[in-house]
């Protein structure tokens, strides 16, 4: 038998229909996922360029790095490399972080995006919820933070004790946010588990 809807009140209906307002949201989110783009791929430019000996190219490398050599530089050197790269992997987990916001957001509060069945379906989206949206998130967080304390203390020489400590306890702080996030969903989400069906 065809599954017939009732027609929604007014009231609840508008306030149902103002999730879509979220939607310029998510293609600002497009939008800035675009920029990361173009960083991306005018940094991956800039250490090819100085890789060749290209001095401008390494200027502008050390400078948005923020690397402060202790001697001149000649060329390009393991800690510029490995900055820079760990600089580019962190651009690819923040894309990932907003590719999830972007899709599982869309997918959790405004609309379905009717991919079943689509090969190129992501397979979290199977079970995407706010919660599972949450700890995924949380996950992510975690992981950028883990990059960015990395780059932190390969180039140490150029920060304070205080910077360190301070970056090394927000990371912890992460870490223990997340941990909560998913121990609190797990018993949410989870209390009858145990239960014999």
């Amino acid at each position: 038998m065809a599954n017939i809807h009732k027609p929604i009140p007014p009231l609840p209906k508008l306030i149902f229909a103002s999730r879509w307002l979220q939607l310029p949201l998510y293609i600002g989110l497009i939008v800035a996922q675009a920029v990361y783009v173009y960083h991306f791929w005018v940094e991956l430019v800039h250490l090819i360029e100085a890789a060749f000996g290209n001095s401008a190219a390494l200027d502008k490398l050390v400078t948005s790095i923020g690397y402060v050599p202790t001697a001149p530089l000649d060329g390009l050197n393991e800690t510029i490399i490995m900055l820079v790269v760990l600089a580019l992997i962190d651009v690819v987990m923040i894309s990932n972080l907003l590719i999830m916001v972007i899709v599982g957001g869309y997918e959790t509060f405004v609309s379905r995006l009717r991919l079943e069945g689509h090969p190129d379906q992501p397979e979290w989206l199977n079970h995407v919820n706010a919660g599972v949206l949450k700890v995924k998130l949380a996950t992510a967080i975690i992981g950028i933070s883990s990059i960015h304390l990395l780059k932190t203390f390969i180039n140490a020489g150029n920060y304070t004790e205080k910077v360190l400590l301070w970056q090394t306890v927000i990371h912890a702080v992460f870490l223990l946010s997340a941990l909560a996030i998913a121990l609190t969903e797990k018993l949410i989400h989870h209390p009858g588990d145990d239960e014999p069906h």
